[in-house]
């Protein structure tokens, strides 16, 4: 018996997949009864680590601008959802569910095929091509959150699937070792910011900039800058007037919240969650081209995050400066964050899928 989840090219598609199977692993489904169709990206090294399956496809992505390549996308999109469904028969597949993405639409069909039944998580609030060809296919479209996806056929919101350390949370527990980790310094506030994303450099840019104009209560700044950007900003933040500690990655970004006050970030569906599971105000600055806006604005709505677009960068200084100088606004905005969270999505879509498996 297998569940296969079908997901492909960034942590946004790849980590919910690896949380729903780690959902299932708690709920007594054997690591190798759980296989990651994927393609050739990050998930090479992501699933094997996690102690699943792993099967890679020809997985072809539409190109934004007009392209020949586009042209064969019909032909190489039918002949690898024919490898799935050969794989997934081969696996004993149970349930398939699609992570959004290039990689549902073949496995939507693939499942379709073999008539297993198909599920589709996403992340987004805003649905991509992809989960609206899944969807029409599906039993059920899992929401990570409110807005325009809910206009899918059989969808509701559960919230995205989040990793363990996101599910069980605990700020008090954490703060003191994660303030200690950043070398916080005592008697300041720490405001995080998340810029080693898609189309951050605009923040990390404006990271500068606000340490430069800093008016706000005495802050550390701790500052996830990527790995390509934070050569160059790490010498910046090392002659800086205030503390300012520069990473290139941080792989324990539960430690990350726990420590932050205040987050600047984009709007990734994923960051959305994760501040929101986690209680963290923030500071929202979409990246409009991959359609960010309403990820921003469903937290927002919800009272837990303030929205300033990108070409508004330059307010962030002296919004986090109101912000971080009002203590009862910050509680207000952790407690709609914390209200506005779905901490345990991943385990309520695991058992789903493990009813349809014993039904």
């Amino acid at each position: 018996m297998t569940v296969v989840l079908a997901a492909a090219g960034t942590g946004g598609h790849v980590y919910p997949a690896l949380a729903i199977a780690e959902a299932l692993i708690d709920r007594g489904v054997p690591a190798p009864d759980i296989t990651v169709f994927g393609g050739d990206r990050m998930e090479t090294e992501a699933v094997p680590t996690a102690g699943l399956g792993f099967a890679s496809f020809d997985l072809p992505r539409l190109q934004r601008s007009l392209s020949p390549r586009n042209l064969t996308i019909p032909w190489r999109v039918w002949k690898t959802a024919t490898a799935m469904r050969n794989a997934m028969r081969g696996l004993d597949t149970r349930v398939v569910v699609g992570m959004s993405g290039y990689a549902t639409v073949p496995a939507a069909l693939a499942a379709d095929r073999a008539a297993i039944p198909f599920f589709v998580q996403e992340q987004n609030s805003s649905p991509g091509l992809a989960a609206r060809f899944g969807a029409r296919r599906a039993r059920s479209t899992y929401l990570g959150l409110p807005g325009d996806s809910e206009d899918l056929p059989r969808s509701r919101v559960v919230g995205n699937p989040l990793r363990r350390p996101f599910r069980e949370f605990d700020r008090d527990a954490l703060r003191a070792a994660a303030r200690e980790r950043y070398g916080a310094d005592p008697g300041t506030m720490v405001l995080g910011v998340l810029g080693g994303s898609l189309g951050a450099g605009v923040l990390n840019d404006m990271i500068t900039q606000l340490v430069e104009r800093w008016e706000g209560p005495p802050i550390t700044v701790v500052h996830v800058a990527g790995p390509e950007a934070a050569s160059d900003v790490a010498p910046v933040a090392a002659q800086s007037s205030l503390p300012w500690r520069c990473l290139s990655y941080e792989d324990r970004m539960e430690m990350f919240y726990a420590a932050a006050d205040l987050i600047v970030c984009r709007a990734g569906a994923m960051t959305v969650s994760e501040a929101a599971a986690t209680g963290t105000p923030a500071i929202f600055v979409p990246l409009e081209r991959v359609g960010q806006q309403g990820n921003a604005a469903a937290m927002e709505m919800a009272g837990g995050a303030e929205v300033i677009a990108q070409a508004d960068v330059a307010l962030v200084p002296d919004t986090a400066a109101r912000l971080l100088g009002s203590p009862a606004a910050l509680t207000a905005m952790a407690d709609a964050a914390r209200a506005f969270g779905r901490p345990d999505a991943a385990g309520e879509i695991a058992a789903e899928l493990l009813e349809v498996i014993d039904g």
